[in-house]
């Protein structure tokens, strides 16, 4: 059985991690373990690059943290061209896999109080009057009307970033 480090407390997050990974190393082969840990950035990233380091960073603290864990697992979500989006990163002992979530537009609405420096998730909790929405179904399932979630939209990423895990072509 692998254990997971899941660098997150976040239950959107979580969700897509165990669902990947369970399709990938079937069912049951992993236990998690969700770990609170900094990411280094701001709390809101902006680029593409600043959202990967703190994905990057997150897998470098909970290594510390469980040094002893088969992986690591981090998504850190962020905006860039008037967009939000994710980095995954995944780590094990050997290896690292990375992968970009797919992006959605935000309307420009929210990307003033964004810009003015407020968080995306606040931002959105504000506009919806969902409480805590980052943590539920984020701003991508308000703009696509349920039709996509944070979780479903991460879990993606997290699949395409366990690829060179379970193919001998990485090897």
């Amino acid at each position: 059985m692998y254990h997971v480090i899941c660098a997150t407390t976040n239950p959107a997050k979580i969700q897509a991690i165990l669902q990947a990974f369970n399709e990938i190393f079937t069912p049951g082969s992993c236990h998690m373990t969700s770990v609170d840990v900094e990411s280094g950035v701001p709390e809101q990233p902006l680029g593409s690059h600043e959202t990967r380091q703190g994905a990057r960073n997150r897998v470098v603290n909970a290594r510390a943290l469980c040094p002893d864990a088969d992986f690591w697992v981090a998504i850190e979500a962020g905006i860039d061209d008037d967009s939000t989006f994710s980095w995954v990163v995944i780590e094990n002992a050997q290896q690292r896999g990375e992968a970009r979530s797919a992006t959605l537009p935000l309307p420009a609405a929210i990307l003033e109080k964004v810009r003015a420096g407020q968080a995306l998730g606040p931002v959105m909790s504000a506009y919806t009057g969902i409480n805590e929405i980052g943590r539920k179904e984020g701003a991508i399932g308000v703009f696509t009307a349920g039709a996509l979630t944070r979780s479903s939209v991460y879990h993606q990423a997290v699949v395409l970033a366990l690829s060179p895990f379970h193919n001998a072509v990485y090897r």
